[in-house]
This record gives C-alpha cells, sequence and structure tokens, in this order.
C-alpha cells in the first residue's frame, strides 16, 4: 500500500526560497495524511504503528497540561506549538478510529460542529428561537436534554455524578463532584462554613497523627478529607485549585532556586548548608520578590 503522505512533499530538504515565493503553509489535510503515513504498515513509524488508544491516552493528557501550562505563563509563541501538540493528538486517535472502521477525523468534526450549533440556539437558532431563549443555564439544561435522550430505561437512575470523568485530577473532580451536588441543592450558601469545614477537617488530621499508635489509613482518609475541603473553598472562592497548585509550584522552585544561587555565592549547595542557613536564604528570596512588586 502507497501512502498519500509519499504522493505530496513534505520533505525536509533546504530548497533556494525567494521572498516572493515563500513556503505554502500547510494544512489540516496535510496533518491527516502526515498521520496516516506514519500508521502505514511497513513504509510507516514503527513506534506509532505500536500505538492504540491506551498508549497515547497519556500524552494526550500531558499535551493538555502543556497547553494550560503556556497560558499560565502568557507565552503565546509556546502556545502556538503546544495548541498543535493538542491538535494532533485529536489526529492520532481518530486515526486509529478510522483503522478499525469506528470513525474518522471528519465525522469528530461534524459530531463537534452539530453539538456547538444544538448548545447555542440563542445564536444559530431562527428570529423566534432566538427570542425564545432564556441564557441563564441554558448550556446545562440542553446538556442534561441530551443526556436523558442518550439514557436508556436503566440509565434513568443514574447519579447526577456519574457524568463526572474518573480519570480528571484529583482536584478538578472534587471541585466538578461538588459543583453537580451544588446545582442539586447540596451546598453551603456561602463561605464562611466552608471555611470552618476546612478548619475541622485539619482537627480530626492533627488527631490522627498525634499518636505514637497513629492510623496509617485512617491518616490517609483524613488528609484526603482535607484537601476536598479546599478544594470546596476554592470552588467557593471561584478558584481553579489547579492552576493555584501550579502557581504556588512555581513560586516554590522559584524561591528554592533562588535559595540556590545564593549558597553558590559563598561556593556551596543547599546540602553544604544548615535548615537555619537555607530559611535565612529563602527569607531572603521572600524579600526580593515583594520588592521587585512594589
Amino acid at each position: 500500500m502507497k501512502s498519500a503522505y509519499r504522493s505530496r512533499d513534505f520533505s525536509p530538504i533546504t530548497r533556494p526560497m525567494t521572498s516572493a515565493q515563500p513556503p505554502a503553509q500547510k494544512t489540516i489535510e496535510d496533518l491527516l495524511e502526515i498521520m496516516a503515513a506514519l500508521r502505514t504498515p511497513v513504509t510507516g513509524c514503527p513506534w506509532d504503528l505500536e500505538q492504540s488508544f491506551a498508549t497515547i491516552a497519556p500524552y494526550t493528557i500531558e499535551e493538555a497540561y502543556e497547553v494550560a501550562d503556556a497560558i499560565e505563563r502568557g507565552d503565546t509563541c509556546h502556545l502556538k506549538e503546544e495548541l498543535g501538540d493538542l491538535l494532533l493528538q485529536v489526529v492520532y486517535h481518530a486515526r486509529m478510529a478510522e483503522e478499525e472502521g469506528s470513525f474518522a477525523f471528519a465525522d469528530v468534526v461534524d459530531a463537534i460542529c452539530q453539538k456547538m450549533v444544538r448548545r447555542h440556539p440563542h445564536v444559530f437558532g431562527d428570529e423566534k428561537v432566538r427570542a425564545s431563549v432564556e441564557l441563564k443555564g441554558l448550556w446545562e439544561r440542553i446538556k442534561a436534554q441530551e443526556k436523558s435522550e442518550r439514557s436508556s430505561g436503566d440509565d434513568a437512575a443514574a447519579s447526577i455524578l456519574d457524568a463526572v470523568p474518573v480519570t480528571l485530577p484529583a482536584l478538578s473532580r472534587a471541585v466538578k463532584l461538588q459543583d453537580k451536588a451544588a446545582k442539586a441543592g447540596f451546598d453551603w450558601p456561602e463561605v464562611i462554613p466552608v471555611i470552618e469545614k476546612v478548619r475541622e477537617e485539619l482537627r480530626e488530621l492533627e488527631n490522627e497523627i498525634g499518636g505514637e499508635d497513629s492510623d496509617f489509613a485512617k491518616v490517609g482518609e483524613e488528609y484526603g478529607d482535607l484537601l476536598f475541603a479546599l478544594a470546596n473553598l476554592a470552588r467557593h472562592l471561584k478558584l481553579d485549585p489547579e492552576t493555584a497548585m501550579r502557581s504556588a509550584n512555581a513560586k516554590f522552585a522559584r524561591r528554592f532556586q533562588r535559595v540556590e544561587s545564593l549558597l553558590a555565592e559563598t561556593g556551596r549547595k543547599p546540602d553544604d548548608a544548615s535548615l537555619a542557613e537555607m530559611d535565612a536564604a529563602w527569607e531572603q528570596a521572600k524579600d526580593e520578590e515583594g520588592k521587585g512588586r512594589s
């Protein structure tokens, strides 16, 4: 089988260019052909040919995080690259599905286009529909209707939490579970009781780790309860806990790297310094950051 990829010019060989003849910009069709070539038996890439939905899924998650990281850093140059990497994941999964006869990339595009039109009757409906649509909660109402139409009789009694994927990062899933429950009325009306719940969970954790006969499993359970309560606090504060945690990680890395550089000025590494010396360097790093923001 001759790959379509071979029939087009994707050669990396450098050719003379003139300002009047810029290289042609590649299209989604080119990307689809490249993926088809990579997955073509015999002539394709051995590594790509070995992959499956399951083996590629972790890369898909990783690429989504790298998109989020580029956005967090305000790095639009890398955002373009990371969005391309994420698009490749969609093309990769669609190609494997096409090979097994499930669906193709065009079906993915068609499905999302239909969904977006269906969920925005206030934009794509006729004048009468647009005038009658109540925007508040519209997206959730349409999603619920779609789910109801897909469900069988046995699914009618399914939990409202079932729609929250178990593969989400734990803190993100906690927020989505809490949000689903809140929409059903199971929520505190204000933030103060949520803060009290955080304190309660912290006290329970302290009680579990207070003695020599601490139950490791129970300590882990109470620690999880504390994290869950903190995720709920983030939701009430309209914060994304994953974003907040990434920011905290970046801040810690930045300050610790400054500690390393301060110690290096005296010819030492962290292993050579006492905790008190590292704490002093840490405070200096914090102070420098504070002055830099003023």
